[in-house]
């Protein structure tokens, strides 16, 4: 009878959020490495890591460290005043940015929502420029930067005077940004993540950024999936040979705490002052020492076995012969299948495997596990896919 209780209770639990996700029928209460466990002490090799999140691994020792000196020390002060596990992290992601101012907040929408603002302030233009099929978050201005129509869907007027051109063809990139005169900016993904891993070719990237250039716009970098390391570089710009003048980030950063940060380079960090934008909890001293952790995690290292594991996963999903295509970068991988992709992922996760979905009907399956992840991790989620897929 206790359990009959126990289940009724948990379902009338679920009623009490707002269904703004469909969740799968899965309870998790633990995790550790690349594995989690559920309410009933079942074991799960997690390959979406939270969605790009969980980089280090669950529980990762010394981010788990950081965080828990940080609470016995202060939890919150606001940003009326310094502390310093902030001034650290902004030192850090100075140094690999190649110099950068940062404000913080927490998350990759609020993350974008301040690059919006910058570029508006910092150039005195109003006009963006994106990509159809990018995703760049969920509030107001981020939404309308974001490049897939069923997700404005009942939440007009957005902010106007976004553009959006075709991802790799320089043709589109210009005719959006035509005639130039009131760009404001020109924001790219170096990876589509949930428009489907869609990396950008060089050519096209090389020609936006000469493009803001010509008309005096500002260059910003969508790094809040691609970012800390997650496709074999600490950032995925740095494959791309691109100097950006905003870089946004979170997911990653705090391997789970919740935090975004904006990296601002150059001049355009001479338009913002005090008052310009504000976040409450942005800085928050805890989230800010586990970042510090991760960062410093970010090191040759990992970022060689992000590399070879990515090799791996690639290598090992073009062997099956389900799937048609595969690609991405790092530890960023997706897979297009010969059948739909809802019922793969279902039926990877009765197996024991969580992976994910993105881009437009009929999607791909995507592949996210931790950065931290074996050989022989790789090769057991490769096993569970060739059976699924059989």
């Amino acid at each position: 009878m206790k359990g009959e209780h126990e289940v009724v209770s948990r379902v009338a639990g679920r009623d009490a959020l707002l269904p703004t996700y469909a969740r799968a029928d899965l309870t998790l209460v633990r995790g550790k490495g690349c594995r989690v466990w559920d309410d009933e002490g079942r074991a799960y090799l997690d390959f979406g890591a939270g969605i790009a999140v969980t980089g280090l691994g669950h529980r990762h020792p010394g981010v788990t460290a950081a965080a828990h000196a940080q609470l016995d020390a202060l939890w919150h002060a606001s940003n009326l005043y310094w502390t310093e596990p902030m001034v650290a992290l902004a030192e850090l992601l100075s140094d690999r940015a190649g110099g950068a101012q940062a404000f913080f907040c927490s998350s990759g929408a609020e993350a974008n929502e301040a690059a919006l603002k910058v570029a508006r302030k910092a150039t005195g233009r109003t006009r963006l420029v994106a990509l159809e099929d990018s995703f760049h978050g969920r509030t107001l201005g981020a939404l309308s930067v974001t490049g897939q129509p069923g997700k404005w869907e009942g939440f007009g007027p957005l902010v106007p005077g976004v553009a959006f051109a075709r991802p790799n063809d320089v043709e589109s990139l210009e005719a959006a940004v035509s005639p130039g005169g009131d760009v404001a900016a020109i924001v790219l993904e170096p990876l589509l993540g949930e428009g489907g891993v869609v990396p950008l070719e060089e050519d096209f990237v090389g020609a936006a950024a000469e493009i803001a250039r010509e008309v005096g716009a500002l260059l910003w970098v969508d790094e809040v999936q691609t970012g800390l390391g997650r496709t074999g570089t600490f950032f995925a710009f740095e494959q791309l040979g691109l100097e950006p003048d905003l870089v946004t980030l979170a997911k990653g950063l705090g391997n789970g705490l919740p935090i975004g940060a904006l990296l601002v380079r150059g001049d355009a960090a001479e338009a913002i002052g005090p008052g310009d934008h504000g976040a409450t909890f942005g800085g928050n001293p805890v989230a800010c020492a586990a970042a510090c952790a991760v960062v410093r995690a970010v090191d040759e290292a990992l970022l060689e076995n992000v590399v070879a594991r990515g090799e791996q996963l690639r290598a090992g999903l073009s062997a099956l012969p389900a799937v048609l295509d595969v690609r991405g970068r790092g530890l960023m991988v997706a897979a297009v299948l010969d059948r739909e992709v809802g019922p793969v992922v279902e039926a990877c996760r009765d197996e024991g495997l969580l992976v994910l979905t993105a881009g437009p009907p009929p999607g791909v399956l995507r592949l996210l596990p931790p950065l931290v992840v074996s050989e022989a991790e790789v090769d057991r989620a490769l096993a569970i896919l060739a059976g699924v897929l059989a």
